[in-house]
């Protein structure tokens, strides 16, 4: 039989043949606390019971399970032996009746990579704690399943644990005799049932909702986080959030919140932001703030936790039937995270992060030699995994703005509504949800479905401006454009905006009209005979997706005052339209840098500055000649101690251009300041050196040689947390010395003793842009392991070790060479792994392109 990689067509096969009916599944996590003995991985004991039909008695299938040992099968009372039936991934069911029990126990292993059932000792107090993440097909590793989303079923579970633990699954749950057990789930797919369990900080609340109807929902809210993480968890705000959000999707849904209690988790070691298991949604524990953040961590957290709530509906409740329709759980999610964020919380300016942040985001992903329809074509499991990218999420969600714009928010809303009540429960494809959207806005979707959702890359819009005699405008069109290998052009609701200085020097908005662009070149005839624009918006307001580009009159109002733009989101749009001509080799990083240095400290939205901060040093990094780079990050460090020390006292402009003064430090000055704001020898009014600004502070010294093991020891003992262990790891990594390079590239690539987020930490320290002669010997040593390492370890670690270590910051054509020539003598590597090296490739090629166009200026 096949290994781990479940293929569409499989999985198809497997669906057409069986229906599920239920699961009971029990496990014993007691051997998760006490001394490991023996040489192998520590495991537990793993009882799956699943009842299941067959449309065609006597035929063979599959179940799925990922464990090291299996104790014992039984098929309809059959024993079968295991020796036999499982080969580490499978179990061979033959002869199956038109109804069947499957009864399989195991022993399964704990995780240290975030897939499964993740095991976690915090160094702080030694306690253990565990959470399961299954996306998209490591239930399996738990429990005996069959992995795939339209075989969804009810599931009861019940589990073991030490003494002094809490457990938490889906359902409500209860201990008696020792044993946690669990209400049963409504029919849900397999990779979103959960067990939580260990000794969490918990804190409860609920929700009440009374309908028009008179009827009365209550809804037990909990959040939890490891005790060690108790005294910064701010679980008011969480609650705060959750409580808005189902109001806004009762709202707006018309369909209650359908799974009972409503549970979220931050655990430890988390390789994803979030997942949205129904009653029991998990969390990676960054979103507790340990320290001094800005606005735009919150908002960011509290659009997670709304994104994960939209699942609720979209995934959990309706669920796609394979993972070609990924987009129809997340490219919803993203948007409605989005919307309600906007809709129901504090954080009103929500759509200038989407379009600063998240379409960002969109771009890249949809200019690489990968780029994918947003209905993608996913052939297994690798697949899958890869399409959880910005195609799926940022540009689905950037569609669905447009979508929005264009049938309307009542009418899209609507077709939301009969889309849950017509399929709760249920599977679905493309064409389910295109069919509502007809009934409830009268359009033709095909059309519009297949030039956004079934096609692939992105279209720049240009304005052409036509001035008559006087002054006015005589014509103005929009010129759409699209890449030769994605030539298709399509329809956008674009808002144009036209924009002048006011007598105080502002610029303003004065005019603008919307339209339907469609095809090469589109007039705007509302505008004629409107004065003429010193700047013109294509995508005033972002309702499209689209890259937006600027006349030379556009482009010479932003040079000269692109700060004097009062609209923030209209400001913000610039800002993204120019990083786009930045990275398509259209302005010189130079230029792009120089006008952060000169507007940004007048950016009002934190979220719009921090991105410019990561923009303005990806510029310097990449995209800058390399006789220039020095002078560039010059500019950049010499810019940010200015603005630090300008900025208002305590307020988060200052702790946001602290943070950026670190990441570009490059001169002895600079490491300096930096220790003597460490040590206390120099302070900056109102600017608290918290515990996580000092390791922000220690990761620049430390790669610069300045700090050296016995500094960030003694840091550690200050820190001598998980937290502190993570960040210290990454510092010592950090560190200008072949030894220490040779360390890191050991324990990561010949070794699996770290866990996922030891593996992240020590390859983002690794991998330093001013140590490029250091980490050059590395680029042979990559090519040649990289096959080895993804065959041999789990995908998420496989794909961390391929994109955190390619030699990026090699940015010469022999490097592309060598990139270049492993791809041609790799034609038959694993399909998903040349995807990533051919998404590096294409990186590397881009920033070339910028350094050229860089070198050009003069």
């Amino acid at each position: 039989m096949p290994g781990e990689n479940l293929t569409r067509d499989e999985a198809r096969e497997r669906a057409a043949l069986l229906s599920v009916d239920g699961y009971e599944v029990s496990l014993d996590l007691r051997s998760a606390v006490g001394e490991h003995k023996g040489a192998g991985p520590r495991t537990f004991r793993s009882v799956t019971t699943v009842r299941f039909r067959c449309a065609e008695p006597g035929a063979s299938s599959f179940a799925d399970l990922i464990a090291p040992s299996v104790t014992a099968v039984s098929l309809n009372g059959r024993d079968l032996d295991p020796g036999q039936v499982f080969d580490g991934s499978r179990i061979l069911l033959e002869d199956l009746a038109a109804d069947n029990e499957l009864v399989v126990d195991a022993q399964c292993a704990y995780s240290r990579t975030g897939e499964g059932m993740h095991r976690f000792v915090d160094p702080e107090d030694g306690e253990v704690y565990l959470y399961t993440q299954y996306e998209p097909a490591d239930s399996r590793r738990v429990f005996a399943t069959f992995e795939q989303p339209d075989l969804k079923a009810p599931h009861r579970f019940e589990v073991r644990a030490p003494e002094d633990w809490t457990v938490w699954s889906n359902g409500a749950g209860e201990r008696s005799d020792g044993v946690w057990r669990f209400a049963e789930t409504k029919p849900i797919p397999t990779y979103i049932t959960c067990v939580v369990a260990g000794p969490y900080h918990y804190v409860t609340d609920s929700y009440e909702r009374v309908f028009e109807d008179g009827t009365r929902l209550e809804i037990p809210l909990g959040a939890m986080c490891r005790k060690g993480l108790a005294p910064h968890f701010d679980a008011d705000d969480v609650f705060l959030v959750t409580k808005q959000g189902l109001d806004f999707f009762h709202d707006h849904f018309d369909y209650p919140y359908p799974f009972g209690k409503y549970d979220q988790a931050f655990v430890p070691e988390y390789n994803l932001g979030a997942m949205e298991n129904p009653g029991m949604v998990t969390f990676r524990e960054e979103f507790i703030f340990r320290g001094k953040v800005t606005r735009a961590s919150y908002e960011g957290r509290a659009n997670v936790i709304l994104h994960e709530m939209a699942h609720m509906w979209f995934g959990d409740l309706v669920t796609m039937e394979w993972w070609d329709d990924l987009w129809l759980k997340e490219s919803f999610a993203d948007f409605m995270g989005a919307f309600s964020l906007v809709g129901a919380t504090r954080f009103t300016d929500g759509w200038i992060t989407f379009a600063n942040r998240r379409k960002a985001w969109a771009y890249r992903a949809d200019q690489l030699p990968s780029t994918h329809p947003i209905t993608a074509d996913i052939r297994d499991l690798q697949d899958a995994k890869l399409n959880f990218d910005g195609i799926t999420y940022a540009k689905g969600a950037s569609v669905l703005k447009q979508l929005v714009a264009y049938v309307g928010q009542d009418a899209f809303l609507e077709g939301a509504r009969r889309y849950f009540k017509r399929h709760a429960y249920g599977n679905t494809r493309l064409g389910d949800l295109l069919s509502v959207l007809e009934e409830t806005s009268g359009r033709d979707m095909g059309v519009w479905a297949r030039a956004w959702l079934q096609t692939a890359g992105v279209n720049s819009l240009t304005p052409q401006v036509l001035l008559d005699t006087r002054g006015r405008i005589d014509e103005l069109a929009i010129v759409q454009e699209a890449a030769e290998s994605h030539p298709e052009l399509r329809p956008h609701r674009v808002a144009v905006g036209l924009y002048r200085r006011t007598d105080d020097g502002a610029l303003e908005r004065y005019a603008q009209a919307e339209t339907d662009v469609d095809g090469a070149r589109t007039v705007v005839a509302e505008l004629a005979g409107a004065d003429a624009p010193e700047l013109v918006l294509v995508n005033d307001d972002d309702l499209t997706y689209c890259k937006t580009r600027f006349d030379e009159t556009s482009l010479a109002a932003l040079r000269r005052g692109l700060g004097d733009l009062t609209d923030p989101l209209a400001r913000a749009l610039c800002w993204s339209a120019l990083w786009n001509m930045t990275r398509d080799a259209l302005l010189p990083a130079r230029e792009f840098i120089g006008l952060v240095m000169e507007f940004a400290g007048r950016e009002s939205d934190i979220g719009v500055l921090q991105m410019l901060h990561a923009w303005a040093e990806s510029a310097a990094v990449h995209y800058t000649a390399p006789e220039r780079k020095e002078e560039a990050g010059r500019l950049l460090a010499e810019g940010a101690s200015a603005l630090l020390h300008a900025a208002e006292a305590g307020s988060e402009h200052q702790l946001a251009w602290a943070r950026f003064f670190a990441h570009v430090a490059a001169a002895p000055a600079d490491f300096e300041l930096l220790t003597s704001l460490l040590d206390g020898t120099v302070t900056v009014p109102g600017l608290e050196v918290d515990q996580e600004l000092r390791w922000a502070f220690l990761e620049p010294l430390a790669a610069h040689g300045v700090a050296d093991e016995k500094t960030l020891d003694e840091e550690l003992a200050r820190d001598d947390t998980a937290s502190g262990r993570r960040h210290h790891v990454r510092c010592l990594a950090a560190r200008p010395s072949a030894a220490v390079k040779a360390q890191c590239w050991a324990q990561v690539v010949e070794s699996d003793a770290l866990s996922n987020a030891l593996v992240e930490a020590t390859i983002s320290g690794f991998a330093q842009s001013s140590q490029r002669e250091l980490l050059a010997p590395y680029t042979e040593k990559y090519f040649a392991a990289i096959e080895r390492v993804w065959a041999g370890r789990s995908i998420q670690i496989g794909m961390d070790v391929v994109r955190g270590l390619f030699p990026a910051f090699q940015d010469s054509q022999a490097t592309l060479d060598a990139t270049d020539a492993w791809l041609a003598a790799h034609g038959d590597a694993a399909p998903a792994l040349r995807r990533l090296v051919l998404e590096a490739r294409d990186d590397l090629a881009r920033a070339l392109r910028g350094q050229r166009c860089d070198a050009a200026a003069g």
